[in-house]
Order: structure tokens, then C-alpha cells, then sequence
């Protein structure tokens, strides 16, 4: 297992610990945060603390029990995928949904520099919209 691929581990399961110290712990201070077109949170947020309060902080308040469930973690060097599926109940419709996502992340000299996500963003936005 690559040293790189060991960090985005780590990031994985400090959010299963709900750590936002954790998950936010490798990201260099300019990280390229990519939350997808379409997804509630699109854009890109630069640096660790527009990470937190754009897309962090608002799933938290924004769902119960919002989950990503890793099913693979595959190593390509300086660039690691994440595979697996997101799943949660959105607090004001209580709609819940379950939907796959891809990680792209991308890390120089142990720290992400950049993260994109590629999820079925139909599903989630299922759950927010009356």
C-alpha cells in the first residue's frame, strides 16, 4: 500500500469518526476542494477552512446521518480514487437517499492538493427538493 493512498484512508475514517480535525488534517493550505456541478455544494473552495464551512459544516447541519461508505481505495501514486456510495436523510424534506461517488484526489508530498467528486448528484438533490 502507498503512502498516499494510507492518507486518504486516514481522511476516510476520521469522517466515519465524525473528526473534522481529522479529515481536514492532510490538506495542503491552498487544496482545490471540487464539490460537482449539480451536487447541493457545487464549486471549488480553496483552503482547508472554505472546505470546513462550505461543505463540511453544511452537511452536518443540513442531514442526519449523512454517510459515505468506502467500497474501494485505489492507489495510482500521486493520485488516489475513492469508491463508494453517500447516504442520508435531508432534515427538512426527511427524504433520504443513497447515491455512488468517485474521489479524485491528487497529493503532493503527503499533503491533497486537489479533491474532485464525481457522485450521482440526481439522487441527492431528490432528497433536498419539496
Amino acid at each position: 500500500m502507498g503512502r498516499h493512498a494510507d492518507i486518504i484512508r486516514a481522511h476516510y475514517a476520521a469522517s466515519d469518526r465524525g473528526d473534522i480535525e481529522g479529515m481536514i488534517a492532510p490538506l495542503a493550505a491552498d487544496v482545490e476542494w471540487t464539490e460537482a456541478a449539480g451536487f447541493p455544494y457545487a464549486g471549488t473552495y480553496i483552503g482547508p477552512d472554505a472546505v470546513v464551512k462550505g461543505v463540511f459544516a453544511r452537511i452536518a447541519a443540513e442531514w442526519d446521518g449523512y454517510t459515505l461508505a468506502v467500497d474501494e481505495v485505489i492507489d495510482a501514486g500521486d493520485v488516489v480514487l475513492g469508491i463508494g456510495t453517500y447516504s442520508g436523510t435531508y432534515i427538512r424534506t426527511g427524504r433520504s437517499f443513497t447515491a455512488r461517488v468517485a474521489h479524485v484526489w491528487r497529493l503532493r508530498d503527503g499533503r491533497v492538493t486537489a479533491f474532485e467528486q464525481f457522485p450521482d448528484s440526481e439522487l441527492v438533490v431528490r432528497a433536498i427538493n419539496d
